[in-house]
C-alpha cells in the first residue's frame, strides 16, 4: 500500500498508509462485536497493508483501546503508526449511568467526563497507554471540541477556551519533549478545526466527514490554510456515515442520521455520473479525498474482515479524470477541488 510521509516540524515525521483503520466500530459502535471477530478484523487490516490505527477512550468507553492491546503486542511497534485522543476521562459508574447507551453496546460501565485541562490531557494519555499496553503513542488528537458534541457554539467556544488555556500546553510539551510525534484535533466541523489552527501550532486534524465526494465546503478557507501551514488531514468518515457506500437507498445514513431528501437526491445525481463512467460510487468516495495534497490518510473503519478487504480493493480502482470533470460541470463538485 502507498504511504505518505508527513514531517511538518523536522522531527523525522510519520509514514501514513493511504488507508488507515479507524477503530470506533471495534468499540461495539451500533452493535456488539466479539473479541475474536474484532481481532480478526484488525489482523485483516494488517494483512492488506494498513499500518495506521486510530482509536480513542470514547470508543466503547475504553473497549476499542483494550482490544487493540493484544493485536499491538504481536507487532513491532516501529512498523505502525498509532493515534489516540484526549479530552475525556472515563470513570466507573453504575451500568444505567454509562455513556453511550443505545450507541455503544456491551461496554464497560463508565461515563465520560470532559476534561480539556493540562492535567486532564496527561491523565487521559496515561490511561490510554495502559489500556493499549504500549510505551508510546505517535499522535494525540484533542477530541470533539465542536458544536456537534457540545450542543451549541457557545458551549463549543467555552471548551475551546478551556483547552487553549490549559490542555493545549500539555500536548505542546509532549511533542516538544519528543514523547509524541505530533498533535492535533479530532473534530466534526471544519470551522472549529480552522479556529484551532488559527490559534495554535497544530500538526494534524482528523476531520470527520467534512471533505468528501458529497461536501467540500472546507475548501473555502480551512484546507487552503492547512496547505499554507503544512498541516496534514486524516479524513475520517469518507462515506458520510454510509450514504456514499450504500447509495441513496431508503433509510441511508448521512451524518449519523437518516439522510434527508435533498441529500438523497444529490447522491443519486453523483451516482448516475459515476455509473456513466463505469465507476462505483463507493470507489469514487474513498479515492476522492486522497487527491487533496493535505490529506495523509483516509480511515473508513470496519467491523468485519470483509469490510476491510473491500475498502482496500477500492483503492486499486482506476478512475477516469473525466469523472471529476463531469461532476464539476454538473455543479456536484466544487470547481477548485483538486482532482489530479
Amino acid at each position: 500500500m502507498k504511504t505518505r510521509h508527513f514531517d511538518r516540524i523536522g522531527n523525522g515525521g510519520i509514514a501514513f498508509t493511504e488507508l488507515g483503520f479507524g477503530t470506533a466500530p471495534l468499540g461495539n459502535l451500533y452493535r456488539a462485536v466479539s473479541d475474536e471477530d474484532a481481532n480478526a478484523t484488525l489482523e485483516t487490516a494488517w494483512r492488506v497493508g494498513c499500518r495506521y490505527y486510530d482509536t480513542a477512550p470514547l470508543y466503547g468507553l475504553g473497549l476499542s483501546e483494550t482490544r487493540l492491546n493484544p493485536f499491538l503486542r504481536s507487532k513491532k511497534r516501529d512498523d505502525l503508526v498509532l493515534s489516540s485522543k484526549v479530552g475525556r476521562i472515563m470513570r466507573a459508574c453504575p451500568p444505567d449511568q454509562r455513556t453511550g447507551i443505545g450507541k455503544f453496546f456491551d461496554t464497560p460501565s463508565r461515563r465520560e467526563v470532559y476534561d480539556y485541562s493540562y492535567d486532564g490531557v496527561m491523565r487521559s494519555f496515561e490511561a490510554s497507554l495502559e489500556r493499549l499496553g504500549v510505551d508510546r503513542i505517535d499522535i494525540l488528537f484533542v477530541h470533539d471540541l465542536d458544536i456537534f458534541t457540545h450542543g451549541s457554539k457557545e458551549a463549543s467556544d467555552q471548551r475551546i477556551e478551556e483547552f487553549m488555556r490549559s490542555g493545549y500546553y500539555g500536548l505542546l510539551a509532549l511533542r516538544d519533549q519528543g514523547v509524541i510525534k505530533a498533535f492535533g484535533g479530532g473534530i466534526n466541523e471544519w470551522q472549529v478545526a480552522q479556529t484551532l489552527a488559527e490559534r495554535g501550532d497544530f500538526d494534524l486534524f482528523l476531520l470527520a466527514g467534512r471533505y468528501t465526494l458529497l461536501e467540500q465546503e472546507a475548501l473555502q478557507s480551512f484546507l487552503p490554510l492547512c496547505q499554507k501551514r503544512g498541516i496534514g488531514i486524516v479524513l475520517g468518515g469518507p462515506y458520510n456515515s454510509g450514504i456514499l457506500a450504500t447509495g441513496p437507498k431508503p433509510g441511508a445514513y448521512y451524518n449519523y442520521s437518516e439522510a434527508p431528501q435533498d441529500i438523497l437526491d444529490r447522491v443519486a445525481r453523483i451516482e448516475a455520473i459515476c455509473k456513466r463512467h463505469g465507476v462505483r460510487l463507493i470507489e469514487a468516495a474513498l479515492q476522492f479525498p486522497l487527491l487533496h495534497p493535505s490529506v495523509v490518510s483516509v480511515i473508513p473503519g470496519g467491523q468485519r474482515p470483509s469490510e476491510v478487504e473491500s475498502n482496500r480493493s477500492l483503492l486499486d480502482a482506476k478512475l477516469p479524470s473525466a469523472l471529476w470533470a463531469d461532476l464539476k460541470k454538473e455543479g456536484l463538485m466544487r470547481a477548485d477541488a483538486p482532482t489530479a
